[in-house]
């Protein structure tokens, strides 16, 4: 059965060719760009990729308008930071080939690296995600962060990994940290909850303790301690973010003036 990749990207040179020589069992890789400066759209065609250029969605929506332009209704989805290792590969190829599919999803465990070395605690591993689906069972939810495949279908599990080299230093960890805290803030204030002074504090408390005690990050040396802490802060900033929102859609008539 035929397989289409679906990547999207904006300034992807540098990862993106390794992304690209490890999905040469795909019969179609579409990729999805939305104003990419540097040589990603060449490179991208240099390969046989099909690409087509649309303005930014989110990441859901960018998503979904990859899968939907795919031509095969068996999609992998992939980020430019992923790689499919060859014992991957061959298990796509063999669960396509089965002429009776009881699956219409399936997901991989995820390998990520940092620092040239595989991070296996901190939250980190496993991390299972669905990557191979039939687009017409099923679609992304509409979250703005961490948006993920709703399958109308069984989803396998399988227990071979994907690859992934998202950051090449704690400055990459900031800067997701600071974009993934704005989106979640804002699918927080629209679904009209209260946030209260005290959130941002007991929030990322807590996800700083699960990351380096419960999650083990202790184990990850200083590396461990500072994606714990960075997750912390992104908790952290998440909800004072959503309460900043709040106050300021209240403006100063309406605030209590109190700060809290």
């Amino acid at each position: 059965m035929s397989v289409s990749v679906a990547i999207i990207t904006r300034d992807e040179e540098e990862r993106l060719p390794d992304c690209l020589k490890s999905i040469s069992f795909a019969d179609e890789i579409l990729v999805v760009d939305s104003g990419s400066q540097d040589g990603t759209v060449r490179i991208a065609r240099d390969f046989g990729c099909r690409v087509l250029s649309e303005r930014w969605r989110g990441y859901a929506g960018q998503k979904q308008f990859a899968v939907d332009n795919c031509s095969n209704d068996w999609v992998m989805i992939l980020d430019a930071d992923e790689r499919v290792p060859g014992q991957t590969a061959e298990k796509i190829g063999k669960a396509l080939d089965d002429p009776v599919q009881e699956f219409s999803a399936y997901s991989f465990l995820r390998k990520n690296y940092f620092h040239e070395r595989w991070i296996r605690h901190c939250g980190w591993w496993p991390d299972r995600v669905v990557r191979l689906v039939d687009r017409r069972q099923g679609r992304l939810s509409k979250q703005l962060v961490h948006e993920r495949w709703i399958s109308n279908g069984a989803v396998k599990e399988f227990d071979v990994a994907i690859e992934h080299y998202s950051f090449q230093g704690y400055s990459d960890l900031i800067h997701k940290m600071e974009t993934y805290s704005t989106l979640a803030a804002r699918e927080i204030r629209e679904k009209g909850g209260p946030v209260v002074w005290w959130s941002p504090i007991t929030h990322g408390t807590w996800m700083f303790v699960r990351t380096y005690f419960v999650e083990l990050g202790m184990l990850e040396g200083f590396d461990g301690f500072v994606i714990s802490l960075l997750n912390g802060g992104g908790s952290f900033l998440k909800y004072a973010k959503a309460r900043e929102m709040a106050h300021a859609r209240l403006g100063p008539a309406q605030g209590n003036g109190s700060g809290r």
